[in-house]
């Protein structure tokens, strides 16, 4: 077995150069960007079309930036290539794509994924569609260091590996769900550098998964053949042939089943077209969804779908929700002069190839009423540059009804502020209604691209719940100028939380939290009775100025019903360090090593 790199590596960089680069960007350089690919590539941002007052018509064409495949389609690998070229370091570009595959078996095939592009089979079981190859994400563009491959994703494929098994060497907002692995899995790029990820979800690897450098991992809802080794956190619920529980040596934490699941809408295709099939809920979920060939659920014609296109304005996907038809979101980038607003129950809002909603002029991107069962999946917000009060609303303030029989859903929806330009907001996310599912987000105040400082894309909040009995599973937050996450609802459920605390503090006074030193990465309001988390890190890697003490990373009431399971900080290099792990509970970090601090059950 290749050595793991050791564990300290995550700060063996220099501090010198440009202080406001996180660690993810001098771990090495970018490599040189690739030419645009002039036959595939469309403009991401494109003026409005006038449109006519009559009502707007459902399905369509899905657009030049989803390319779609059968079996006889000539050229595939090229056009795969092609595509790749494109997307290998465009970690802050405007190219969008998805690449999906119609039901059948296709030989010798790799698709190597880089940014903002999603690859999919298009039957309702991921052995619909058979790939005898590969479908791989690896680190060659950034000299071997995988800390920064965002934004791609696998779904709904079956795979059988050219050398038995696949990479997948992934950081943050790159699921790989519903897919089939006939074979082994490999989550650690080539080389075996710096890896920081990751999300498996209602997926089937019948070999061994090897994490090896990958320092945190969630899957849920999955069956493995076996797992290799563990880093710092790898969390499991619903997972068949999981590792036992063993937090913190090894740093497995197990649970049985997922309290609650819905899995994500897909496109698929029918006998009578594409559709969307919208899987059912699960309670104490075990296990892939589809184990028994078609899943439970239901579907709905494409026709039922406004199929929107770059260009279309808010005002025109408002016109689309109101007559009561869902969204498509095709690629590319939407801007918006005020939020999309979904008020109907059961609606849905799918975005392909990770289309992504620029809110103009301080406006929240997407408001939801506090109706049932809305689906939200597959899309990211980019924070523009005037202050949003927020950039997602699930549910109005004050939003109280019961949705346990119907909950929303919030799946690979991702928020970034700052990167790819100036980007400010007060709060990222909010979620009001009760027994809203949040199943895998990435909420990203950016520490390296464009438009980056302490003040330059200031973004005091990531998440904040205010809803009672949400459920969050696979929650990644990082880098906010005071709270990541605040939860004040009741009866909440984390499992899985990664963080990152913001590297670019100028000093201690900027994050002084009245007499507390610094705002923990995760808080549980004062007047919260009920509570429970498992699996949770936060990290601090104070490049700026390394002797900032963060007191905790969390923060909570000290009451029976309010629990944690698992928890630990690290200091990265020394670079900062934590006086405690939760309140004032756990040891400091030490020195310059990159050890974690754990405390296993709280209070």
């Amino acid at each position: 077995m290749p050595a793991v790199p050791p564990q300290s590596s995550d700060a063996d960089r220099p501090a010198t150069g440009r202080r406001a680069l996180g660690r993810r960007t001098v771990l090495g350089a970018a490599a040189a960007s690739v030419p645009a690919l002039a036959a595939l590539s469309t403009p991401a941002v494109a003026a409005a079309p006038a449109r006519a007052s009559r009502p707007l018509r459902g399905g369509g064409d899905l657009g030049p930036n989803v390319l779609v495949f059968d079996p006889s389609t000539p050229g595939i690998q090229d056009r795969l290539d092609a595509v790749f070229a494109e997307q290998e370091s465009a970690q802050f570009g405007t190219g969008r794509y998805a690449l999906l595959f119609k039901p059948g078996t296709y030989q010798g095939l790799t698709a190597r994924l880089g940014f903002y592009t999603s690859i999919a089979g298009l039957g309702l079981s991921p052995d619909d569609t058979t790939i005898n190859g590969d479908v791989t994400v690896d680190a060659g563009w950034f000299g071997g260091n995988a800390t920064q491959n965002f934004w791609r994703s696998a779904e709904n494929l079956a795979l059988v590996p050219t050398d038995g098994t696949n990479r997948w060497a992934v950081a943050q907002a790159a699921p790989f769900r519903r897919m089939h692995v006939r074979g082994g899995l490999n989550l650690a790029p080539s080389g075996y550098g710096w890896a920081s990820g990751g999300y498996i979800a209602d997926s089937r690897i019948e070999g061994q998964v090897g994490p090896y450098s990958q320092q945190q991992w969630y899957t849920r809802d999955s069956a493995i053949g076996s797992w290799l080794n563990g880093v710092w956190n790898m969390v499991f619920s619903g997972v068949e042939g999981a590792p036992a529980q063993g937090f913190p040596n090894p740093p497995y934490t197990t649970l049985e089943t997922t309290p609650v699941s819905r899995e994500k809408p897909f496109l698929y295709v029918g006998r009578d077209g594409y559709r969307v099939f919208l899987p059912a809920l699960r309670r104490n979920a075990r296990g892939v969804s589809w184990g028994n060939g078609t899943p439970r659920g239901t579907s709905l014609p494409l026709s039922r779908f406004y199929v929107a296109r770059p260009g279309d304005d808010a005002a025109t996907l408002n016109r689309a929700l109101a007559q009561g038809l869902h969204l498509l979101l095709t690629p590319g980038i939407y801007r918006l002069d005020r939020p999309i607003r979904v008020n109907r129950p059961d609606t849905v809002v799918l975005g392909l190839g990770y289309a992504t909603l620029l809110p103009d002029h301080g406006a929240t991107a997407l408001k939801v009423a506090d109706v049932d069962g809305v689906r939200l999946a597959g899309f990211l917000i980019d924070a523009g540059p005037v202050t949003s009060d927020t950039l997602l609303e699930v549910g109005p303030k004050g939003a109280h009804r019961d949705h346990s029989a119907n909950p929303t859903t919030v799946q690979d929806v991702f928020v970034r502020i700052g990167g790819a330009g100036p980007g400010r907001a007060t709060t990222s996310m909010v979620v009001n209604s009760r027994h809203t599912i949040v199943d895998h987000t990435w909420v990203w105040r950016a520490d390296h691209g464009e438009g980056v400082g302490w003040e330059t894309n200031r973004a005091d909040y990531g998440v904040v719940v205010h809803g009672d009995d949400v459920l969050c599973t696979g929650l990644f937050v990082e880098h906010f100028n005071k709270y990541d996450v605040q939860w004040y609802g009741e009866r909440g459920r984390t499992i899985f939380f990664q963080n990152e605390k913001a590297y670019d503090a100028p000093n201690q006074a900027a994050i002084q939290n009245g007499a507390v030193n610094g705002y923990a990465a995760y808080k549980v309001g004062d007047h919260v009775r009920t509570h429970e988390a498992w699996g949770l890190g936060s990290y601090c890697f104070y490049n700026v100025d390394p002797t900032i003490v963060q007191h905790h990373g969390f923060a909570a009431p000290e009451r029976p019903g309010v629990k944690f399971h698992d928890l630990l900080v690290i200091s990265l290099g020394g670079q900062g360090q934590y006086a405690h792990v939760i309140n004032d509970t756990g040891a400091p970090t030490s020195g310059t090593s990159t050890v974690p601090s754990t405390v296993v059950s709280f209070p």
